[in-house]
C-alpha cells in the first residue's frame, strides 16, 4: 500500500479571463506522505489558500488530478468529494471557526456525529483529543471562556476528530503569540506523526516552518522547495 496520502498533479487554477486573467496555480504538483509534515510558506495572495482548498477537494482545479489516499477525485461527484473529505481530511483555519453556543467537547464531538459515531464514542474520542492537547479541563467550556490559543487547539481536535489522513491547516497560529503559536504547532506536528497522518499547514512563521520536514512555496504557480 502506498503511503502517500495526497497527491496532486498538474494542477492548474486560473481566476477572470482575458485581460483579468489571474493564474494561481500552474501545472503544480505536490505529495503528502504518512507521517510527513509540510510547510508552506508564501507572499500574501500568491496562492497558498487556493492550494489548500483543491488539496482539500473544497474547491475544483481547471485541470489536473488530486488524489487522496490513492482515489482519484477529478471526476467524483459533490457527494463522492463530500463523503471522502469527510473521512480522510482534517481542515484548521485560521480563524477557529467554532460554534460559540457548543462547548469544546461538543464543537469536537459534533463532526464525528454527523459522520455516524454513537454519543459516546464520540465523547470519549474528545476528550482524548483534549488530553493531547493539553486542555481537557476545558472540555466544558465555551469559546467565549477560551483563550486564543485554548480555542485553536480545540480547533485541531476538532479537525482531527474522524481520524483523518490529512490534515490541512491555513495559517493556524496566524493570530497567537510566539510561545502559544510554538505549542499549537508541536501538538499538531506531533499528532500527525503519532497517527501516521500528513499534514500541509501554511504559515508566514519561518521559526515554525523549521520545525516541519520540510518547506514548500509557491513560484509562479509552482510548487517547489525552499530552505529559510
Amino acid at each position: 500500500m502506498s503511503n502517500i496520502l495526497l497527491k496532486m498533479e498538474n494542477v492548474h487554477r486560473h481566476f477572470g479571463e482575458g485581460e483579468t486573467l489571474v493564474k494561481v496555480l500552474e501545472s503544480a504538483d505536490l505529495t503528502l506522505k504518512s507521517g510527513e509534515v509540510v510547510a508552506l510558506i508564501a507572499p500574501s495572495g500568491a496562492g497558498k489558500s487556493t492550494l489548500l482548498h483543491i488539496g482539500g477537494i473544497l474547491e475544483r482545479p481547471q485541470s489536473g488530478e488530486v488524489e487522496i489516499c490513492g482515489k482519484k477525485t477529478s471526476k467524483m461527484s459533490d457527494r463522492e468529494r463530500t463523503k471522502l473529505r469527510r473521512f480522510h481530511i482534517g481542515y484548521v483555519y485560521q480563524f477557529h471557526n467554532l460554534l460559540p453556543e457548543f462547548s469544546a467537547l461538543e464543537n469536537i464531538t459534533i463532526p464525528q456525529l454527523i459522520a455516524g459515531f454513537d454519543q459516546k464514542t464520540a465523547n470519549i474520542r474528545s476528550l482524548e483529543l483534549l488530553d493531547i492537547m493539553g486542555i481537557k479541563n476545558r472540555a466544558s467550556h465555551r469559546p467565549a471562556e477560551l483563550s486564543g490559543g485554548e480555542q485553536q487547539r480545540v480547533a485541531i481536535a476538532r479537525a482531527a476528530a474522524n481520524n483523518p489522513r490529512i490534515i490541512l491547516a491555513d495559517e493556524p497560529t496566524g493570530n497567537l503569540d510566539p510561545e502559544i503559536s510554538k505549542i499549537v504547532f508541536d501538538a499538531l506536528t506531533s499528532m500527525v506523526r503519532e497517527k501516521g497522518a500528513s499534514a500541509l499547514i501554511a504559515t508566514h512563521n519561518h521559526q515554525l516552518a523549521k520545525r516541519a520536514d520540510r518547506i514548500v512555496t509557491l513560484e509562479k504557480g509552482n510548487i517547489v522547495a525552499t530552505t529559510l
